[in-house]
């Protein structure tokens, strides 16, 4: 989210969407291309961290062809939040400090390191509001039971965040100008 959002704000302020606009691309493919960049981005350390954590927690994971779609939806609606806030921003420096802290409200304010029900009662309704809430229980349940009715459900919110993202991009997305 964080390299996304900011690395799509320098490009749209240093000009690079006037070139875009004279390649016959559609913005739907453009927009596309950057969703399926940032998720190849993520998914390296997805995977490494899954291994490692297996390895220096002494932990095992459940592993089914149901994490593959789990983790490209937990990807993308988290990649979708930065790419959208890199098209919205007015300026490279408000991106850097929206995206900051967001990382910081994202990591330590919503049950992705903290358990749920660890969190005070306006943190819990807080993050029912961001698609990492929905990710970490998903993978959680996914990775210690298998797959469930409760992961089939978070992954249809992840998709349900996945589109809203995409055509909040799309709408916002402008090649000429600040717009």
């Amino acid at each position: 989210m964080n390299l996304m959002a900011q690395d799509i704000s320098w490009q749209k302020h240093q000009g690079h969407f006037t070139f875009y606009a004279s390649l016959p691309i559609e913005k739907v493919n453009f927009v596309f291309a950057n969703l399926l960049r940032g998720m190849m981005m993520s998914f390296p350390s997805f995977v490494i961290m899954a291994f490692v954590g297996q390895w220096v927690y002494g932990i095992q994971f459940i592993f089914s062809l149901w994490l593959i779609p789990l983790v490209v939806l937990t990807i993308l609606s988290v990649v979708g939040v930065g790419v959208f806030l890199g098209f919205w921003s007015p300026n490279v420096q408000l991106t850097n400090l929206l995206v900051q802290g967001l990382m910081m409200i994202v990591s330590f304010m919503t049950p992705i390191l903290v358990d749920m029900a660890k969190l005070p009662v306006v943190l819990q309704g807080f993050s029912y509001l961001v698609p990492t809430t929905y990710a970490a229980e998903a993978l959680r349940e996914m990775l210690s039971i298998g797959f469930t009715t409760n992961v089939g459900k978070n992954m249809l919110i992840l998709l349900a965040y996945t589109v809203i993202s995409y055509t909040l991009i799309l709408k916002k997305i402008h090649w000429r100008g600040e717009g």
